[in-house]
């Protein structure tokens, strides 16, 4: 028997011996960093966009506006400096449960000792006592149900966390049995219960407050819609959005958190722009044989929907450590090779020691593992699941790719107004990075006229192959030839600066002229 017939066709065990390559864009899967505390300094900011951070996450789970504000207003000037475009995500705090610890004093959880959770948050919080945000917690549990509370639940090192079994319900206080030694530190820690639903919104009173005042003021590009269970909440949240105006355009990212989320995940999937996998909470939900499952299918019917895949929680230990483990490691490349768009990190950047070390090592892993990702494989997949529902403008674009693939071109160019014929191409995954030449629209509020076109460049920067470049202004989309020509020298040009463009590469372009949209192959001169 052949032992080459053993591996992948694309998959040569020669290139581990390889030295890494640097290029210009670390990798095509993208890099979501949360900013905070260890990260929210210019200079650190800038360093992160360096190494290949491409969307900002804000977390509203902890701090106020006037904290966050001053976070983004330092990656503004980071943008500016390092050159590089940034989106940015609001995440909700959403129906979240929290232990209230106002003196923020450690507090010594003894395993098979009792702790009573309290809505009464006058109370102060003992190792005996823990009060709560959520009044109707008795009413939901029942014995023997398992909850878990910790300020970022199960990082793996368990001292920081406890696991809780229910062992009598008293009024409004649920008693528990502890069933590991931790301490718990800080002023919030999060409580989870695992498979019992929650009765809150998903968009509380205290997340409309923040989208309304930081979200508008910042034009936010993507909301991260944490704990969605329905397609009804992101059908709510949009309507919410679309009565505030200037957000009308803000991509709405459902956060599958726990198993009802999972259990609806055809339906939400529909209504959102994209998804976030919080495999956090998603670990102490489900059984852990079951995490991985989960991730695959959840990842290939994002991919076959056109829709990007964010998968979450994945380097932990780089929180404190230079290195991820060998584990980690494996599971970032795994990532990749499911489909992910992007990679969410949460406490690595938000209060890890080593940010910028984090996104410049799991960039260089997905960077890895899209050398041997079975790009002709995946390609005959999506085509094949599409079928005969493809619309002309994906029966244009999937036609692109397969020119890309076949000419061996080095980059696919791509003219758009609205992002969406370069989200098409993005959807079967080419071996080349898509420039995605983004044509300002103008439009009018009949008091003002504007111009579009940020919204669609910042948001497809959480798209995994896409590379957007905001063309001037008068290069509008129902330009004349010429207009076209001088807009494709320019963006030849930046895809020569940037390393993405050499000579003799065949490029492959695809723009809309007049009515109609055209595919052609360039092959470049010196």
């Amino acid at each position: 028997m052949n032992p080459h017939l053993n591996l992948e066709e694309n998959m040569k065990l020669a290139s581990v011996l390889e030295p890494s390559k640097p290029s210009f864009f670390p990798a095509m899967t993208k890099i979501v960093g949360t900013l905070g505390p260890k990260s929210r300094s210019v200079e650190i900011i800038s360093n992160c966009l360096k190494a290949g951070m491409s969307v900002a996450r804000f977390d509203f789970s902890w701090g106020d506006t006037d904290y966050h504000q001053e976070t983004l207003d330092n990656l503004k000037i980071a943008v500016k400096s390092a050159k590089k475009l940034c989106g940015v995500m609001l995440d909700t705090v959403g129906p979240e449960l929290q232990v209230i610890n106002k003196k923020e004093n450690p507090i010594s959880l003894q395993e098979d000792s009792f702790v009573v959770l309290t809505p009464d948050l006058d109370k102060e919080a003992t190792s005996c006592l823990l009060p709560i945000n959520f009044t109707g917690l008795s009413t939901a549990v029942k014995k023997g149900d398992t909850i878990f509370i910790g300020q970022y639940l199960f990082t793996g090192n368990e001292t920081t966390s406890v696991w809780l079994e229910v062992t009598e319900v008293n009024g409004e206080d649920v008693v528990c049995l502890v069933k590991n030694s931790a301490t718990l530190s800080g002023l919030l820690y999060t409580l989870h219960v695992s498979q019992i639903h929650i009765n809150l919104p998903t968009l509380t009173d205290k997340d409309k407050e923040v989208i309304s005042s930081w979200g508008v003021r910042n034009n936010i590009d993507i909301l991260s819609l944490s704990y969605t269970r329905h397609a009804e909440d992101v059908r709510h949240a949009r309507e919410f959005l679309s009565k505030l105006g200037d957000l009308s355009q803000t991509q709405i990212f459902a956060k599958i958190e726990n198993v009802e989320g999972l259990a609806h995940f055809d339906e939400i999937l529909q209504e959102a722009d994209g998804v976030i996998l919080s495999r956090g909470n998603l670990g102490i939900d489900l059984p852990p044989e079951k995490v991985f499952l989960f991730q695959k299918t959840a990842v290939f019917k994002c991919n076959m929907a056109g829709k990007p895949a964010v998968v979450t929680r994945v380097v932990d230990s780089m929180t404190e450590n230079l290195r991820p483990t060998r584990a980690e490691a494996t599971d970032v490349a795994n990532a990749v090779l499911d489909g992910s768009d992007a990679i969410l990190l949460g406490a690595e950047t938000l209060r890890g020691l080593y940010p910028v070390e984090t996104i410049s090592t799991v960039g260089r892993i997905c960077a890895e593992a899209e050398k041997v990702f079975n790009y002709d494989l995946y390609y005959k997949r999506a085509v094949k699941y599409a079928g005969d529902s493809m619309s002309h403008l994906e029966s244009i674009t999937s036609t692109a790719v397969r020119a890309a693939i076949k000419v061996k071109a080095s980059v696919i160019l791509c003219f758009t107004s609205t992002g969406r014929a370069a989200r098409f191409i993005a959807k079967y995954k080419p071996t080349t990075p898509v420039i995605s030449v983004v044509i300002p629209r103008l439009k009018t509020n009949q008091l003002r006229w504007t111009f579009t076109g940020a919204f669609e460049a910042r948001q497809s920067l959480i798209v995994r192959g896409i590379f957007p470049m905001l063309a001037d202004a008068r290069h509008q989309a129902e330009s004349s030839n010429s207009t076209n020509e001088s807009v494709l020298k320019v963006a030849l040009d930046h895809g020569k600066a940037h390393g993405f463009i050499k000579p003799h590469d065949r490029v492959v372009v695809c723009q809309k002229l007049g009515d109609a949209y055209v595919v052609k192959i360039l092959e470049l001169e010196d």
